[in-house]
């Protein structure tokens, strides 16, 4: 939920009560409507850049066609020549991994080091997999390949293609938006049954059609900000995985508990390990410490590989490594897909077809699978087109929230005095009526948050130094 109160609705009027929980409201009050006024504007980005995001998928399977698909048919020529083919197109890279076609009518991604890119990038060549004809090239970004436009839709949800500083602008997002969000639905519920005890008419989940004015505005406010409230929370949790300083605390956390994501050991000893040529070199494919001969060995070996793979049963759409130096396996792993709830891997060894270790999802530690799951759900990939349309949705509506709440901003102005009047605050003096025990638990528990995350724990240290400030100009006026 966003911007200002969803409890100051003129028709009810504050409740009173002892100090402690009763008189929690005017805190949260006077919280939400800080928050939701100075942080909302960077929400409102994040809601517009990660809905398209959540479209980026299906809008990147429109814009690169050409790329992506093939009307050829027949049967498919060997995945090494495939990589011979794009090979020859960039005689200059490095070929690191592929992606080979998983279903008629796709083609194969040939993927290459590029020294030119930024950092996570790759690039890619698609190769008709039953022509064996070349169809383009394109960079590629981060795991998941994702192509320019995709790309550039996540660099601007992430950074607003400001690099590290940006970063800054989507942790103040995540950080403050479920703050927010419990706020509000806390406000809304509250005034819920403040009017049903009085004995008046109130609707938690449904607005009310006939309200009118502002009465309408705050209907549509709380109600679509309950419904979104799980949502905006589970984004604003999964997003602080990404983000700088809580990303970073997170990452220790999880190491530290041994959630960490596992890896597939892809160590090769005995002879298996031993060069296959007398090659040491920096050259052939432009690569660094790559061994040219025993790269195209490999590639001579990629389809016997995959077929041990499938064999271990990796079946859906797969990246196999390369191995371009002695000593390492073939890594083939699943990739993420709409309606896969799990990816498997496994480190074949090139030489004798002989599987050297498996990792399945299985056995994963239950909190990197629940990380998995969510960053998958995140992204708009779990359940496919229905879970880019479902984040899409969501973004809309918190786009509403957040306009209406500024709505209701502005009409709480001044009718007279100065042109720039805006909405008045919420009354101060919230943590004096709690009482001493239940502010000082409140201090310490946002403490500890705002250690955890630096960003949120800043800035609202910041909000109460202005609003100290303000209020000492004000008595000083006064």
């Amino acid at each position: 939920m966003s911007t200002t109160d969803l409890g100051t609705d003129r028709s009810v009027p504050p409740p009173t009560g002892p100090a402690g929980t009763s008189s929690l409201r005017p805190l949260v009050l006077r919280l939400h409507f800080y928050a939701g006024i100075l942080v909302a504007p960077f929400i409102l980005i994040a809601a517009v850049s990660g809905g398209l995001y959540a479209l980026a998928p299906t809008i990147e399977q429109i814009v690169y066609r050409d790329q992506l698909h093939t009307d050829a048919t027949g049967p498919a020529v060997p995945v090494a020549e495939q990589i011979r083919v794009a090979t020859g197109q960039r005689p200059d890279l490095t070929v690191t991994a592929v992606r080979p076609a998983a279903a008629p009518g796709e083609t194969t991604r040939v993927l290459f080091a590029d020294p030119s890119l930024g950092e996570s990038q790759r690039l890619a060549v698609f190769v008709d997999p039953v022509t064996a004809q070349p169809l383009g090239e394109l960079a590629v970004y981060g795991s998941s390949s994702a192509l320019p436009v995709r790309a550039w839709i996540s660099q601007l949800h992430r950074h607003l293609h400001l690099g590290e500083p940006g970063r800054l602008y989507s942790e103040l997002a995540a950080s403050w938006m479920w703050v927010i969000a419990l706020g509000g639905v806390y406000l809304w519920v509250r005034r819920f049954r403040t009017l049903r005890a009085r004995g008046a008419e109130a609707r938690l989940l449904t607005v009310d059609r006939a309200a009118t004015g502002r009465s309408r505005i705050v209907g549509w406010h709380g109600v679509v900000g309950v419904w979104i409230a799980v949502g905006l929370v589970f984004l604003s949790a999964t997003g602080l995985t990404w983000s700088r300083f809580a990303g970073d605390n997170i990452a220790e956390l999880r190491a530290a508990l041994d959630w960490k994501t596992p890896a597939v050991d892809a160590t090769l000893t005995g002879s298996s390990a031993a060069p296959a040529t007398g090659h040491e070199g920096h050259g052939g494919h432009g690569g660094h410490g790559a061994d040219p001969a025993l790269l195209d060995t490999n590639i001579a070996r990629i389809d016997s590989v995959l077929d041990a793979a499938a064999t271990a049963g990796l079946t859906g759409v797969v990246e196999a490594s390369i191995p371009a130096q002695a000593g390492t396996a073939f890594t083939v792993a699943e990739t993420r897909q709409p309606w896969v709830y799990g990816i498997d891997s496994v480190a074949v060894d090139g030489a004798t077809g002989g599987v050297v270790d498996v990792l399945r999802f299985a056995d994963w530690p239950l909190a990197a699978q629940l990380t998995w799951w969510s960053i998958t759900l995140h992204m708009g990939i779990m359940f496919g087109l229905i879970t880019q349309v479902a984040l899409a949705l969501l973004a809309v509506a918190l786009v509403t929230v957040v306009v209406r709440g500024y709505l209701l901003w502005w009409r709480r102005r001044p009718t007279r005095g100065s042109a720039w009047s805006v909405g008045r605050a919420p009354s101060r003096g919230a943590l004096r009526r709690i009482g001493a025990v239940p502010a000082v638990a409140i201090g310490i528990a946002a403490a500890v948050v705002g250690w955890f995350a630096p960003v949120l724990g800043l800035s609202l240290l910041a909000f109460l130094l202005v609003d100290t400030a303000v209020g000492w100009r004000s008595r000083g006026r006064a």
